[in-house]
This record gives C-alpha cells, sequence and structure tokens, in this order.
C-alpha cells in the first residue's frame, strides 16, 4: 500500500464523518479503487478485479482508454473550460458526431452533464413542444435524483421522496414473467401496454411525454415482449403524447446496437444519453427531432454542458467505437456469456431467469418459496469481489445478479468471468430451489 493511499477503514470513517449517510456502497468490506486499466481496477495493495460492472455501465470502452485519454488530456492543456455562450469547436463537431451516430430524424443536442439533468431538460422539452405537464413512466423505471426524476422514478428502494409530484402516472413495466395479468404472451395481446392507453384516457390533453429504458436497467435487466414498443408507440402519436427513451445504461453499443431503441421498430422524439458518452467523464445530452426543438427559443445556457475536455472525450468514444465495431463485439461476447449462464441455470435452480441483450445481462435469483434471494445475492457479490470479479445487482428486491463489463472485454477475460460465476455458485453451496418457468428475453 503505498503512503498517499488511505485504508479502506479511515475512509470509511471519513465518509460516516463528511457524506451524506444515504451515500451507500458494495461490499462488507470494501476495497479502495485507486486505478483502472482496459477492464480492470486495482486497489490499494494492487490486487486486480475484472470489472463486470464497469462503473455501472460507464466505461464501455475501458478504464483510461489510451486514444480517449491522449484526446482528452490534450483538449486539457488546450482549453479546459468555456461554456455554451460561446463558440467552442469540441462542442459542436460533438453535436453534429452524435447526430451522424443516431438514427433516424434525433438531430438537435443540448448538453448537460449528468443523466438526472439530461431526464430533467427532456421532460422540460416535452412541456415546451406539447403545451401539456403530465408524463407516464413505467412501474420499474429509475430516471435519476432531481425532484422530478426521482418523481418519475418507480422503484420505491430509489425513491428518496416517497411521494412523486402529481403530475406523474406509472404504468406496470412489462415483465413477462411476472405478469399482473398472469397472462402468458404472446396471446396476452401485450395487455400491460393497455395501461398506458388508460392512463391517456383519464387524463385527456394532460400528458406531454411517456418515457421509458429501452431495457429496464434498474429494474432489474428487463427486456419488454416483442411488439412492446411498437404498441406503445402507435396509442403515443393516437393522443399526441411524446416518446422519450432513456438511453443511460443502454446507449453506445451496450446491447448490440448503437442504442437500446433500435431493436424495436420505433422513432423516439427524444432520447437521452450520459454514462458511456464520456467513459468516464461528466458528460450528457438530451437530444430530438427539429420538429420537437424547435419550440426551444427561450434563453437556456449550462455552465458546464457541452465543456470542451468533456466533449473532446465523447468524440473519441464515438471515433473508438465506430473503429471497433463495438456493437457487434458487444452481440457476440455477449452471447457467449449468456450461453454460459443459461447452463448456470440449469445447474441452480436459485437462478429463476436469465435476461438482457448484447453485454446487458442479468440473472434473477429467488428461493424455493419464490422469495427473492436478497441475501444469496450480496454473499454471491462479496465471494466474486474476493476472486477478483465485480459485478453490480438491480432489481426492485435487489436481487438480480447484473453483469456490464466493458465493451473491449477479451475472449481470455470473458471466460475468466464465466468460470469465477461458476466457482462463487458452486463455492457458497447455496440451497438450490425449484426452477419458475418465465420468458428468457
Amino acid at each position: 500500500m503505498t503512503e498517499q493511499t488511505l485504508t479502506p477503514e479511515k475512509l470509511l470513517a471519513l465518509k460516516a464523518q463528511y457524506l451524506m449517510p444515504c451515500v451507500y456502497h458494495f461490499y462488507r468490506k470494501p476495497m479502495v479503487i485507486v486505478r483502472g486499466e482496459g477492464c480492470h481496477v486495482y486497489d490499494q495493495d494492487g490486487k486486480a478485479y475484472l470489472d463486470a460492472y464497469s462503473g455501472v455501465g460507464v466505461n464501455n470502452c475501458g478504464h483510461c482508454n489510451p486514444a480517449i485519454v491522449e484526446r482528452t488530456t490534450a483538449q486539457l492543456h488546450k482549453l479546459q473550460h468555456m461554456t455554451t455562450i460561446y463558440l467552442t469547436e469540441p462542442m459542436l463537431k460533438l453535436a453534429a458526431a452524435l447526430a451522424a451516430f443516431l438514427p433516424g430524424k434525433l438531430n438537435r443536442s443540448f448538453f448537460c452533464t449528468s443523466g438526472s439533468e439530461a431526464n430533467e431538460g427532456a421532460l422540460l422539452l416535452a412541456k415546451l413542444a406539447t403545451g401539456k405537464n403530465d408524463f407516464i413512466a413505467l412501474s420499474r423505471s429509475l430516471h435519476g435524483r432531481t425532484y422530478l426524476t426521482a418523481g418519475l422514478t418507480g422503484i420505491a428502494f430509489w425513491r428518496s421522496d416517497p411521494q412523486p409530484p402529481q403530475n406523474i402516472h406509472f404504468a406496470a413495466s412489462p415483465v413477462c414473467s411476472q405478469c399482473p395479468y398472469q397472462l402468458q404472451y404472446p396471446a396476452c395481446h401485450i395487455r400491460c401496454a393497455d395501461e398506458i392507453e388508460a392512463i391517456a384516457e383519464q387524463q385527456p390533453q394532460r400528458i406531454a411525454a411517456f418515457i421509458a429504458e429501452p431495457i429496464n436497467g434498474n429494474g432489474g435487466i428487463v427486456v419488454p415482449p416483442d411488439g412492446y414498443f411498437e404498441k406503445v408507440q402507435a396509442i403515443l402519436k393516437k393522443h399526441g403524447i411524446l416518446m422519450i427513451m432513456d438511453e443511460a445504461q443502454t446507449g453506445f453499443c451496450r446491447t448490440g446496437k448503437r442504442f437500446g431503441f433500435q431493436h424495436y421498430a420505433i422513432e423516439p422524439d427524444i432520447v437521452t444519453v450520459c454514462k458511456a458518452l464520456g467513459n468516464g467523464l461528466p458528460i450528457s445530452a438530451f437530444i430530438a427531432t427539429d420538429a420537437v426543438a424547435e419550440c426551444y427559443t427561450r434563453p437556456g445556457a449550462s455552465t458546464f454542458g457541452g465543456n470542451p475536455v468533456c466533449a473532446e472525450a465523447a468524440l473519441g468514444v464515438l471515433a473508438f467505437m465506430q473503429e471497433h465495431e463495438l456493437d457487434e463485439k458487444a452481440c457476440v461476447t455477449g452471447t457467449l456469456i449468456r450461453a454460459r449462464l443459461l447452463r448456470l441455470q440449469r445447474q441452480h435452480p436459485l437462478i429463476r431467469e436469465v435476461r438482457g441483450r448484447g453485454l446487458m445481462l442479468g440473472a434473477e435469483l429467488v428461493r424455493a418459496d419464490g422469495s427473492p434471494a436478497v441475501e444469496e445475492l450480496d454473499a454471491l457479490l462479496e465471494h466474486l469481489k474476493d476472486l477478483g470479479v465485480l459485478v453490480g445487482k438491480t432489481g426492485p428486491e435487489r436481487n438480480v445478479l447484473t453483469l456490464m463489463p466493458p465493451l473491449v472485454l477479451s475472449g481470455a477475460e470473458a471466460k475468466y468471468l464465466c468460470t469465477s460465476l461458476e466457482q462463487a455458485f458452486a463455492e457458497l453451496a447455496i440451497t438450490e430451489v425449484p426452477t419458475v418457468i418465465g420468458r428468457v428475453c
């Protein structure tokens, strides 16, 4: 351990004294992360960990990617900061690059610094464009930490204020294996989408926008059934409601396509991006069609939106992703890991369902009585940490083992991840439970 690095115990003491008590951490015995390189991070003692969570879906291009770092540091030495009220080349080049990287008519960007801010801006834009005030979100959603975006968050675990704003309406998330109507897909005719129509009819001329993630990330890596978003968009168009796609976790090649919504035959009116856009630097944006963006004419600015250093890093991200075809790589590597997860499911009935797309994968853990295996998953995460692998946990009950490794994951690293998972399940000797048959997304 270097003299400059404080011990985990001393840092935990500082955290307890100086941070808000809501800021929690993983692991009973946490380590101190001091360095990152590629798909690995390193602790205070030099131990390497395969980061199969990518800093929660951020480092899609790997930690400290040399190609991105070089562009970023060159800009840092040239011009560190300038706000949106001045012309800067990196910000405007990035706006053009994003328009080219996105499909369809999503051409107009507004840059900010976090996913919460991007979603907040998208909601404001939807109100301006429609003249309406209400919003529809899904029951397993997580859209941010600001007042309005936290209100749009359906997961109780992540909603600090238990009383959401009165202009927010929730519809059931499309989780086929836990259908609230006890129907089977496709005979159900996607009944859950009808809830959105019912809300629109109960609130005539009041709903400005519907917001959702293409794959429900913190909701447990839930992939909607085929036809869900297509049916939803038809309902929205019928009632003059805009569609906002929150691509915080699904964007930038994570799911095997550049953006998660490209798995569906839909055309969002607004898309929000953050996390992987900066590969670790704080940059986000909400991006809209010309028709929606044209209503935003009152003066608007963002002090740190489009920061030249962050914008240059984002340009490096887009260039690296295209050069190395990370969407295709995510699809290929994700298919291999998914196959190993399904094999693990057959060996350990504790795994009720494997779901996800590309390198955004989840395995839901339940006990024999169907209750969420929360403690078992916590034990798994701790054991995997000791094996040198970092994974995540999601879901309303925090019982979904979540894998979102960097998209530059090598074949050898993918194999190590899978063998570590198999070892952790075997060595912990977790009680096996009957498999609950559900739709594997």
